[in-house]
């Protein structure tokens, strides 16, 4: 009867009117907030969806009836209509099915606007792909709550789809808790629907705030206990909260999500072996986030006091379990660094399994941008033009360090690299085959036969593209080449073509491993073409042009196939995971974004 009783007020249904007529008119005040009695530390934040996490409904439906001619308002008065016996109540209950909703619902909005109204064009608007997407901003602030150790939940009034599921648009791993009121069969301002969240979180109210855009809504909650922000904006709401929490909202870490369970280390034994590791007393809690990377050496940021880095552990599973190893990285990036070439500064070999459990090893965290999409949109052309060149500076860089001069002499195996390695790569791609490829047997037959005479020994990189790279924020400077574990001593012109695979894969793969520039206008882009990009490195490297350059390109290619039939077996035997995005050559390409990982 409560719900019956708060609809049929009149106070109430002047504060359903002011709310939606504030999300329809567009005003954005100042986020109110109810006062409540209770204190303490907060341990949880409770979102409200439409018109917090997504669009508000009111929104969406004054510009449906502003589009489609109908009358302003008739949505919003169809939605108070009949109270809790109301279609769109009922309909938020599960009471009734989406065909009733839709036929009751229709009727009222007829007859409120004295026109037909297809209320079932609405609703698809509504629930739809293009409409029903999460703020960025919230997604930001639900990612650092949940980092600082802090529960969410999702309280929403919604309804069943005419599929059987409910109208949630959200990633739910975001979410320790969602309370759905077409599930529960009570909605929001009812308390028990609260109740029911808060029971479920294991809190009390005074250890929760709660996000909603309706002040009934708001009121409700907060006579409960429960602190408030009323969301008209979700900017200006977000603000209000991190002021609340006492800490940033905003994903100052780019391409960083929370640790996935899967992969989580523990926190006490870490901190205690940083601090004696960098001589820090700081009481303050120890920041843990986890690069968006794969199955490959899982990658986190760590911040402790001041102190802001990068721990690479390795992976009890590996695609290529021979080549995944971090002393290697850890011990080329350490004595690169002596040579000038741009690495993050690496600090500490860990092999006690006492710390998280498994080797890792620990270097600064490098701030920079990250360039996913070789043909650099949203640059000019001379800024494209400086980072292809800066690129290939590095690459000369990292070739002309003196073995002996930096203890490398004896790293990898000195001799016949080019033919080891197709060797390798050749037994690598048998094991993973799953049936005969004809191209890839042609390449089995053709690269023994056709290997070039190697000139010179250099470290080489393994894996150098454009995404290993962490560029300066304002000009095409590398500040760190990244992902070393592929490292050895070989025929530099290795390193050359597989910066140069790019140029012959299309622009229109979805991920970042296939993507590249063949359909590009090079000129146009201002970026070298391949064979320029090569004329480039030679004329820095003071070496001729070689002979048998496609060898080179056939052989990255015939590695990269090699690799992603690796992946595509695992897939097949259950061993790789949905979370986990592409990794090639040990190392991961989340997408676009910016971070060093």
């Amino acid at each position: 009867m409560y719900i019956r009783q708060l609809f049929q007020s009149s106070h109430l249904q002047w504060a359903w009117r002011a709310a939606f007529l504030e999300h329809i008119q567009g005003r954005h005040q100042r986020a109110r907030r109810w006062a409540h009695s209770g204190g303490g530390t907060y341990k949880a934040v409770i979102f409200d969806m439409g018109g917090v996490l997504i669009p508000s409904p009111g929104r969406v439906a004054a510009e449906w009836e502003l589009q489609n001619h109908i009358l302003p308002g008739t949505i919003q008065k169809a939605w108070i209509l009949g109270g809790e016996n109301g279609p769109w109540i009922k309909f938020m209950r599960g009471a009734i099915t989406t065909e009733d909703f839709l036929q009751e619902f229709g009727r009222l909005c007829s007859e409120i606007s004295k026109t037909s109204v297809p209320v079932g064009s609405f609703l698809s608007l509504l629930t739809s792909e293009q409409v029903a997407k999460q703020f960025p901003v919230m997604t930001d602030a639900i990612t650092q709550i949940r980092a600082k150790g802090l529960r969410t939940a999702v309280l929403s009034n919604n309804f069943y789809l005419p599929n059987g599921k409910s109208f949630l648009p959200l990633d739910r791993k975001q979410f320790d808790v969602v309370v759905e009121s077409c599930l529960e069969g009570v909605c929001k301002p009812d308390p028990r629907i609260y109740r029911l969240c808060l029971e479920r979180l294991g809190l009390q109210p005074s250890e929760s705030i709660f996000l909603d855009d309706l002040g009934p809504n708001l009121k409700a909650a907060a006579s409960l206990g429960i602190h408030t922000i009323q969301v008209n904006d979700p900017e200006t709401a977000i603000k209000e909260l991190e002021a609340l929490l006492g800490f940033t909202l905003r994903m100052v870490i780019p391409n960083t999500c929370p640790v996935r369970k899967t992969v989580e280390i523990p926190r006490d034994s870490l901190e205690k072996y940083l601090k004696d590791l960098l001589g820090t007393q700081s009481t303050g809690p120890l920041e843990l986030l986890q690069f968006e990377q794969g199955q490959s050496n899982p990658t986190y940021y760590v911040r402790l006091a001041n102190h802001q880095l990068v721990l690479r552990r390795k992976s009890p599973e590996t695609l290529v379990p021979s080549t995944h190893a971090l002393e290697r990285e850890f011990r080329t990036m350490k004595a690169l660094a002596n040579a000038g070439v741009p690495v993050p500064k690496v600090l500490d070999l860990c092999k006690d399994s006492w710390v998280i459990g498994i080797p890792f090893y620990l270097m600064e965290y490098c701030p920079g941008l990250i360039y996913r999409d070789p043909s650099l949109p949203g640059l000019e052309l001379s800024q494209r033009q400086a980072i292809y060149t800066a690129m290939n500076r590095v690459l000369c860089k990292i070739h002309s360090v003196d073995l002996k001069a930096v203890g490398l002499q004896d790293y990898g195996k000195h001799g016949d690299y080019i033919s080891h390695q197709v060797q390798t790569w050749i037994k690598q791609y048998r094991v993973s085959e799953t049936r005969t490829i004809p191209a890839m047997e042609r390449l089995i037959q053709w690269l023994p036969c056709h290997l070039p005479r190697q000139q010179k020994m250099t470290v080489v990189h393994g894996d150098f593209r454009l995404d290993n790279l962490v560029f300066h924020p304002e000009k095409a400077e590398v500040l760190a080449v990244l992902h070393w574990e592929f490292s050895t001593v070989g025929d530099p012109l290795v390193d050359v073509a597989c910066s140069c695979l790019a140029h012959y894969l299309p622009s229109s793969s979805p991920t970042s491993l296939l993507r590249g520039l063949s359909d590009c206008d090079f000129t146009q882009l201002g970026i070298p073409t391949a064979e320029e990009y090569l004329r480039m490195y030679c004329l820095h490297s003071e070496i001729p042009l070689p002979e048998n350059w496609n060898f080179y390109m056939a052989f990255s290619f015939f590695r990269m196939a090699a690799v992603v039939q690796g992946i595509y077996k695992h897939s097949l035997t259950g061993q790789s995971t949905k979370e986990s995005p592409t990794v090639v050559l040990g190392c991961v390409f989340p997408g676009r974004g910016e971070s060093q990982g």
